[in-house]
């Protein structure tokens, strides 16, 4: 079983429009209303190929219990620790060729919920292969959470992925995860300067076991302790890019859960990755993209 965790969790509103006029009236084509946040995307992912997940994570007030229901209705199992404030709604404005996406700054969480959480997520450690945390952190969340997080899980016995921007993602490390995986921007905010490859080696030498960094069209590039490897996209897929870095996460969690090499997660991670950008809704990926990418991405 794969645990995510999502404390920023999310009702994910998506409009599909034929295109956008910023200062006019739009209509909207279709509305799509979901769970979401990066766990929730992640666990979709997994379960569509065929692994058990477990969904964790924060969710409160009506906007909670929508998410709750939705995961329910998908096939999802939960274990969400409930909070006293609304979880937040996102919304995605997705027109041919590209989206947009607004973000509400989620939650307060206060000290004993978020001891509630920990509590119950050590206790479910015991069932998992792996875990998987990803996502912003709601307010009252402190920066260093997710390497908390890791640092349980490995005390644990128990591989962790940390998908993290900001301080969030400075501290990961420090928790001895077993992935870190950053987007270039997200590196380059987290070690400014240089390459990315230094900059995913630097991560690396503050206690990362291995850094996944995901660079859109040009593909990923991976530092790990059994070299660095690049894997290159033949073409670039149009569409809604919302999710394909969660995509992408899942393909990580199940090598690692595989223990496939390197060459192989990645290629697998980065075909998810880019069938996602294919499909209209965060959390989910096109079967046909992925077959047809999936054995033309080249690893060197």
């Amino acid at each position: 079983m794969i645990i995510t965790v999502t404390l920023n969790a999310a009702l994910d509103v998506t409009y599909e429009v034929p295109s956008v006029t910023w200062d006019g009236v739009n209509r909207v084509g279709a509305v799509h209303r979901r769970a979401g946040g990066k766990g929730v995307n992640v666990a979709r992912v997994l379960a569509a190929l065929g692994q058990d997940v477990l969904v964790t994570g924060l969710a409160g007030g009506p906007t909670g219990r929508a998410i709750e229901h939705d995961l329910r209705a998908a096939g999802l199992p939960a274990a969400l620790t409930g909070i006293a404030a609304e979880s937040r709604t996102t919304l995605v404005v997705s027109e041919p060729g590209g989206a947009t996406l607004f973000n509400e700054p989620g939650p307060e969480v206060s000290a004993a919920e978020l001891a509630a959480f920990v509590e119950r997520y050590t206790s479910l450690l015991a069932g998992a292969d792996a875990v998987v945390v990803s996502g912003s952190l709601p307010r009252g969340v402190p920066a260093d959470f997710y390497a908390t997080l890791a640092a349980v899980a490995a005390r644990a016995g128990v591989p962790a992925v940390v998908d993290a921007d900001g301080d969030p993602l400075r501290h990961a490390p420090e928790g001895r995860p077993a992935v870190v995986k950053p987007n270039a921007e997200e590196l380059a905010r987290a070690v400014p300067g240089g390459t990315p490859e230094e900059g995913a080696q630097a991560l690396r030498e503050r206690g990362a076991e291995a850094v996944v960094v995901s660079m859109g069209a040009d593909g990923l590039l991976a530092v790990t302790g059994e070299g660095t490897f690049r894997a290159r996209m033949p073409y670039t897929v149009r569409g809604n890019p919302t999710g394909a870095g969660d995509s992408l996460v899942a393909g990580l969690a199940l090598g690692l859960v595989e223990g496939s090499p390197w060459p192989d997660r990645l290629r697998r991670a980065a075909a998810l990755g880019a069938a996602a950008v294919a499909a209209p809704v965060a959390g989910d990926f096109d079967g046909e993209v992925y077959a047809d990418i999936h054995p033309q991405i080249v690893i060197t």
